[in-house]
C-alpha cells in the first residue's frame, strides 16, 4: 500500500510539473516576464513595509493585522547568543525561541500609548515571480529608545 501511495505521489509530481512545463511562457518571454514581476513585486514589498511602519506609527492595529495571513503566519522572537544571556541572568526561565502571534502584536500596537517606530535597514529581497520574500536588519524604538533590534525575514 506505501508503494502504491508512493508511487501515486510520484506521477502526480511529474504530471504536474510536466503541466506546469507545458503552460509556461517561452524562455525569452518568461525572462521579461520575470524581471517585470520582480521590480513589481519590490514595490509591493516596499508598500508592505511602509504600511507597516504607518501602523506601528499611528496605533493602527486593524490595519497592522491585515498585514498577515491569518492560517498561515508566524512569528518567532529568536534571540541571538548575548541578548539570550542577559535575559537569562534577568530570568532563568528565559527562553531563546518564543513563539508569538501577530494578533498579539497588534494589539499592543492599538492599545499603547507609548510612541513605536520601527526601522528597516539593509533589505534583501528575493523573487521567483510567484513569492517575494524579503530580509532586513530592524530596530524597534518604543518612546525614542531602542526597545529591540535583529533581523526579520518576511515572505
Amino acid at each position: 500500500m506505501k508503494r502504491f501511495i508512493r508511487s501515486v505521489v510520484f506521477v502526480l509530481t511529474i504530471l504536474t510539473a510536466t503541466a506546469s512545463f507545458a503552460q509556461g511562457p517561452l524562455p525569452a518571454e518568461s525572462n521579461k516576464s520575470a524581471a517585470a514581476s520582480t521590480l513589481s513585486d519590490t514595490i509591493d514589498v516596499q508598500h508592505v513595509i511602509d504600511a507597516y511602519h504607518e501602523a506601528a506609527l499611528t496605533h493602527d492595529g486593524t490595519r497592522l493585522r491585515h498585514l498577515f495571513i491569518p492560517q498561515g503566519s508566524m512569528w518567532l522572537n529568536v534571540l541571538s547568543e548575548e541578548p539570550y544571556a542577559r535575559a537569562k541572568a534577568k530570568s532563568p526561565d528565559a527562553v531563546k525561541i518564543r513563539v508569538g502571534r501577530y494578533t498579539d502584536f497588534a494589539r499592543l500596537v492599538s492599545t499603547s500609548k507609548a510612541s513605536f517606530n520601527p526601522a528597516h535597514t539593509h533589505l534583501e529581497e528575493n523573487s521567483d515571480g510567484t513569492i517575494e520574500s524579503v530580509y532586513f536588519d530592524f530596530v524597534f524604538l518604543v518612546d525614542g529608545k531602542e526597545q529591540n533590534r535583529g533581523s526579520e525575514t518576511w515572505i
